[in-house]
């Protein structure tokens, strides 16, 4: 079955006043539109376009709970992911996630000391991690992602300082490493407050075409953040730029915040967030410290594997959950055959341009630009075909399991 779902954007702060409305083909309302949840989560669970079709369940979550095997597949328990649209216009919170040892203990913990899972300064709404990835779909895609080496930091912080000593004891703790600066910082002491204001005072004063992108992004989250900790935290951090249809994977432990653009972004089906700043929401510094890999990486950018023309598939390993995008200009192309993986179970498509129609083994539906549907695992290898009288690209992405 071919399942037509829907959902209403949530309305954080940061969110894009255009930029999904557009890309779902829907009236711009002048409020803030940050997500579009895709899944069977209970903060936010897919609406059914067509409740009769599943025996009147109005959402994808009454369905499962209803019609677990007819939903699912026999064997399983729930969607191994969530999917979202997610468009940002000013900066989320800079954040980690947990692995899940430490999401089971951080969980049972709070159950057992009571706190409701409703509460906002709760950290582990449930006890699983929640690695994602996210996919550019607008022309550049802004983040801060995981630790560079120091040296690079350090780099920044030396022409910022330009000789006036007022960084010095960045330099120090710098030398001590990441988690000694990332914890002294955090602290927001009054020796970490006065290097913060310092920070973001350089900044502002250093011209453009001395600037490198982590200090323009520390004048951006000066303005947006002042006194924020997370405004030199950023400049430890890699300054990311995804163009479109380029990808970037967040273990658990990594260090991110988004910026600013529209991508589609699959994760595990999980709300716990361990936040360090940048952000009105609660702020648990302990945690964030207890939870954060201060291992300096590379910058995470995510290779996907091209299965066939027009056909990649961003699956990290060990999550349980992949995303495949297709994207043509007519002609079908198949998905399980010719060696391009089949889908995994239950899967969640959405077209993000163009028409496509696809077909699986009982039935077909067509998908325009921003419409989306819950796919049966009785359908099993489907075939994407894309309009080709319109002369337009096509493309969907359809999450599923790894």
């Amino acid at each position: 079955m071919f399942l037509g779902i829907t959902n209403t954007p949530r309305d954080y702060a940061w969110g894009s006043v255009t930029a999904i409305p557009e890309l779902l083909g829907r009236t711009v309302t002048g409020a803030p539109q940050a997500e579009l949840w895709l899944g069977a989560h209970p903060g936010s669970p897919s609406v059914v376009v067509n409740p009769a079709t599943v025996g009147g369940a109005d959402t994808l979550l009454d369905w499962i709970a209803a019609e677990p095997e007819a939903a699912l597949g026999a064997g399983r328990t729930g969607l191994p992911f969530l999917l979202k649209v997610l468009a940002a216009a000013a900066p989320l919170s800079l954040q980690a996630h947990p692995t899940p040892e430490q999401a089971r203990e951080g969980f049972d913990r709070e159950e057992a000391a009571g706190v409701p899972v409703d509460d906002p300064a709760r950290n582990y709404k449930d006890p699983f991690p929640k690695p994602e990835l996210v996919v550019a779909l607008s022309e550049r895609f802004e983040a801060l992602s995981g630790f560079r080496p120091v040296a690079e930091t350090l780099a920044d912080v030396e022409r910022l300082d330009a000789g006036s000593g007022r960084l010095g004891p960045l330099v120090a703790h710098l030398g001590q490493g990441l988690e000694d600066t990332v914890r002294w910082l955090e602290t927001a002491d009054e020796g970490a407050l006065a290097v913060v204001r310092a920070v973001s005072d350089l900044a502002t004063m250093m011209p453009d075409d001395a600037a490198s992108p982590n200090v323009r992004t520390v004048r951006d989250l000066a303005e947006a953040y002042p006194d924020d900790p997370g405004i030199v935290v950023s400049l430890l951090m890699h300054r990311v730029t995804l163009r479109t249809g380029e990808s970037m994977y967040l273990p658990a432990g990594n260090i991110h915040a988004y910026l600013d653009g529209l991508g589609i972004e699959l994760m595990a089906p999980s709300d716990n967030v361990l936040r360090g700043g940048l952000t009105p929401k609660h702020v648990d510094v302990p945690e964030l410290l207890h939870v954060l890999d201060f291992t300096a990486y590379p910058a995470p950018v995510l290779e996907p594997e091209h299965l066939a023309p027009g056909v990649d598939r961003f699956a990290p390993d060990g999550v349980g959950f992949a995303l495949v995008r297709v994207t043509g200009d007519g002609g079908p192309v198949g998905l399980g055959t010719g060696g391009v993986a089949p889908l995994h179970g239950p899967s969640i498509a959405i077209c993000t341009e163009g028409v496509v129609t696809l077909v699986g083994a009982t039935s077909a539906t067509l998908l325009r630009q921003g419409e989306s549907c819950y796919v049966t695992p009785d359908e099993g290898d489907v075939t994407v075909e894309a309009d080709a009288t319109s002369g337009l690209t096509s493309t969907v992405f359809i999450a599923t399991g790894a």
